[in-house]
């Protein structure tokens, strides 16, 4: 866009040239100051007309959807007329246009920047000694106001982008918010000054409920106060300092005064991929939960008496023999008067033994109470080894002992842990088809001092090695149908968990399997409890 006349030469001596340098003066002044696009558009389009003694100027500038048109008059001129808003986008395309009529220059000059057609300007030039100055100094506002449209609709698109991402943001962040208020679970989440960052709707609306109103940004020691607020700082700060997940069993009383259960799981969150910086706690009732697994638990328990029942028929139907035999001995009258001490006391022999044996299947077969006391393991093996050496496949396995007598105590509740190894001890008779040998060990770990560990070790058909990692999981048997319900397995894994040990196994087709149990000792000082 090249200039009549050279601007760079204007002589301010000279009328023409001194009225050129007013207008671009009075035009460029509004581009330095701090008001909107429009306004400084309308100021200089505005100085324009004043300059050129015309009313007909309009700067015309894309719409936000970029579909039109809008023009920008000088203050006081009438809006163009819509045949003329109408012929707009044709002028955009194309070509600088100058044309005289009624003793005036119309100019229609696109602006443009790098190569992009953003607008027009329109001006009328008076004719005269001095038009073909005026029409350079058109031109040159031009230029100027091409770069400056160009910084608009940048300036637009960035607010449309910036405006479009807030609304992803806000709409990913209710999303959020609604998965987290609706997760059946009571949630919440503190920073690393204890103070609540996060309260979900459970929590509101649940036990004892509070309002996430008057619980963020306090110190959650000021909210919760069923845990002493010295435990529940250590529990938190384990979590931040190890970065570890943390997983309780409580249990709590309901409105209803009725015992509840719940699974408090401490989650380590991290903002910055570094340290732990917040504490995302999770309860879960699972009261109902733990019912049904004490139902299944209680199942599987009357499955393993039923499996007992034939051995017991036959073990206690020996000394019933001796006892009927004593019996008849004495209503035939034909033994020594002092010979009826003896029978009495064989009568009275036999019989506390079939008390013992039915006495501890029907102690088995009783739902306990969960409670967990100092217990000594090799008596509890040895109380499992009492029930399953009743089973009828058992009298064909040869049973090897190596229970050490000196171990620590651990604290647990025995008839859970009975139950554990007898279906253990089951799974092994099944496996070895009631011909093979049974190694029973219980001693100290090897490789941490405060474990103990109970191996079970049988010369079965094995696992194969695909199906090892599935025996713990509910409901998978290897067994043939109508034979198991592959929930005993599944049982020991929660059982021994609840105990805070672990299972492991090994195992190789055709040449039997070792199941490890792993049970923590009884902390010093407390096996007196």
């Amino acid at each position: 866009m090249k200039p009549e006349h050279g601007l760079e030469s204007l002589d301010v001596d000279r009328p023409a040239d001194a009225r050129a340098l007013r207008i671009l003066a009075d035009a460029t002044s509004y581009l330095a100051g701090s008001a909107t696009s429009e306004d400084v558009l309308a100021g200089v389009i505005g100085a324009l007309a004043r300059g050129l003694g015309r009313r007909d100027c309009s700067v015309w500038i894309r719409t936000p959807d970029g579909s039109a048109y809008m023009p920008i008059v000088p203050p006081g001129a009438p809006a163009p007329s819509p045949e003329v808003t109408q012929d707009i986008p044709r002028r955009v395309a194309g070509g600088i246009a100058s044309d005289r009529s009624n003793e005036a220059w119309r100019l229609s000059i696109p602006l443009a920047h790098e190569g992009e057609r953003l607008g027009l300007l329109e001006a009328s030039v008076p004719d005269g000694d001095d038009a073909a100055i005026l029409r350079d100094v058109v031109r040159l506002i031009a230029n100027i106001l091409s770069p400056l449209l160009a910084s608009i609709a940048l300036s637009e698109d960035l607010a449309s982008e910036v405006a479009l991402r807030t609304l992803e943001i806000d709409a990913q962040r209710r999303f959020t918010a609604k998965i987290i208020d609706s997760l059946p679970v009571g949630l919440y989440v503190i920073d690393r000054r204890y103070r609540i960052q996060a309260w979900n709707r459970t929590r509101e609306t649940g036990t004892k409920g509070i309002g996430r109103d008057e619980v963020i940004g306090r110190a959650v020691f000021d909210v919760m106060h069923r845990q002493p607020k010295a435990l529940l700082k250590r529990e938190f700060d384990r979590v931040f300092d190890t970065g570890q997940l943390e997983v309780i069993e409580v249990e709590s009383v309901g409105d209803d005064g009725q015992p509840r259960n719940y699974r408090i799981s401490k989650v380590p969150m991290r903002l910055d991929d570094a340290d732990v910086s917040h504490v995302i706690t999770i309860g879960e009732d699972i009261t109902e939960w733990k019912a049904v697994q004490q139902q299944i638990a209680q199942a599987e328990r009357l499955a393993a008496v039923g499996q007992l029942a034939a051995g017991v028929m036959h073990e206690i139907n020996n000394p019933l023999a001796t006892i009927a035999a004593c019996v008849e001995a004495l209503s035939l009258r034909t033994i020594e008067p002092h010979m009826f001490d003896e029978y009495l006391r064989i009568i009275d022999s036999e019989l506390a033994r079939c008390k013992n044996i039915v006495d501890g299947l029907l102690d088995f077969s009783k739902p306990k109470a969960r409670l967990k006391r100092p217990v000594q393991l090799h008596q509890i093996v040895e109380d499992a080894l009492f029930l399953i050496k009743h089973h009828d496949k058992f009298k064909g396995i040869t049973l090897v002992r190596e229970l050490e007598q000196e171990l620590p105590a651990i604290e647990a509740n025995a008839e859970q842990l009975i139950q554990v190894f007898l279906a253990l001890m089951l799974n092994a008779i099944d496996a070895m088809e009631g011909d093979g040998v049974l190694t029973v060990r219980g001693r100290r770990s090897d490789e941490r001092s405060d474990e103990v560990v109970v191996e079970l070790e049988d010369t079965g058909s094995g696992i194969a090695r695909e199906d090892l990692p599935k025996i713990f999981e509910p409901f998978f048997t290897s067994k043939q149908p109508g034979r198991g319900t592959g929930l005993g397995l599944s049982i020991c894994y929660g059982i021994v968990q609840q105990h805070g040990g672990r299972i492991l196994v090994d195992s190789q087709v055709g040449r039997g399997s070792l199941f490890q149990v792993l049970l923590p000792v009884v902390a010093t000082g407390t096996e007196s409890r």
